[in-house]
C-alpha cells in the first residue's frame, strides 16, 4: 500500500549531521506517527515519504527550507530569564524552551544577564544540511475522527 494522503504513517528515523554524527533518534522508542497530506511534518519528510511503502528504508537530505528552516540572520530577542525553560543557571551556547503564543519554541542563549536573556530564536537545526534515515514500519487509513481533527491518535500520534 503507497503512501499517500489522509493515512496515518508510522516511521522510525534517525537524524544526521553534514559529518554523518547521529545527533537525534528514536531508537528503542516508539514509532513517530502523522497524519500524511495535513502539515502534520516536515514537507521534506512528507514529501519523501509521499510513495513509500510500509518497509522501506531510505535517506533523504532535504533542503533547509524543508525542515528547521532556513537561518534568518539577526533573529535576536530579549526575553525575561524567568520564561527560560531547561536549566536552572544559563550561560551563553546553551539551548532553551520558550513558551509563546504559538507554542513551545526552542531558542539559543546568546547573553544572559541577572533578569533578561538575549536568545537566537532560530531553531538551533535551522541552515544546517541535514539527513534523515527513515523506515517506514505502519501505515494505515485515517479514521473520519482523524481526518476531522487534522492529526493521527494513538501510540506515536495525539491523544486526547
Amino acid at each position: 500500500m503507497s503512501i499517500k494522503d489522509d493515512m496515518v504513517v508510522q516511521f522510525n528515523y534517525s537524524l544526521r549531521d553534514e559529518k554523518g554524527d547521529v545527533i537525534e533518534s528514536n531508537e528503542g522508542r516508539d514509532p513517530i506517527a502523522y497524519l500524511h497530506g495535513h502539515d502534520n511534518m516536515m514537507p521534506g519528510i512528507e514529501n519523501a515519504i509521499n510513495g513509500k511503502n510500509v518497509g522501506d528504508k531510505f535517506s533523504v537530505t532535504p533542503a533547509a527550507a524543508d525542515t528547521y528552516g532556513e537561518r534568518q540572520e539577526g533573529a535576536e530577542q530579549r526575553v525575561s530569564v524567568k520564561h527560560l525553560v531547561g536549566a536552572k543557571a544559563w550561560k551563553p551556547g546553551m539551548a532553551a524552551v520558550v513558551n509563546t503564543e504559538q507554542g513551545q519554541r526552542q531558542v539559543t542563549i546568546l547573553k544572559v544577564g541577572k533578569f533578561m536573556a538575549t536568545v537566537d530564536i532560530n531553531h538551533p537545526l535551522a541552515g544546517r544540511e541535514l539527513t534523515f534515515d527513515i523506515e517506514i514500519v505502519g501505515a494505515r487509513e485515517a479514521s473520519d475522527e482523524e481526518i476531522a481533527h487534522g492529526h493521527a491518535h494513538g501510540a506515536g500520534g495525539h491523544h486526547h
